[in-house]
């Protein structure tokens, strides 16, 4: 019988501090996504991104036209967890009060082909 593995990142969503503790709790190493990056990572968080509007990249570039910020920070944290530039993280924990949030990384985690390839909800 063939044993099959995802091998992609889960993704947790949250909706408060409290329930981002409560995230924590079970141990391991975990990365923060957030409309805004606390000023102190919490116990547990080990890398963050946020997803303000607006990039560094220019208007249009090749890598990242026509993908939503959110999209683009989940890319900044595979790229840093895999190039070493930020500790290795088994999960990542998405701090998302506003329902129109979490139903935008739903969208990307199921049609977005880069972030779909990489992170599945958790």
């Amino acid at each position: 019988m063939p044993v099959f593995a995802d091998g992609r990142i889960p993704v947790l969503i949250v909706t408060d501090e409290a329930a981002l503790a409560a995230s924590l709790s079970g141990g391991g190493k975990a990365a923060l996504l957030a409309e805004e990056r606390p000023a102190a990572l919490p116990t547990g968080i080990v890398a963050s991104a946020g997803f303000e509007p607006g990039g560094t990249h220019p208007v249009a570039c090749t890598c990242c036209a026509g993908r939503v910020p959110m999209a683009q920070a989940l890319d900044a944290l595979f790229l840093d967890r895999v190039k070493g530039r930020a500790p290795w993280f088994d999960r990542v924990v998405a701090l998302l009060p506003s329902p129109d949030r979490r139903a935008e990384l739903d969208v990307i985690l199921h049609l977005d082909g880069v972030v779909s390839a990489r992170y599945r909800p958790g």
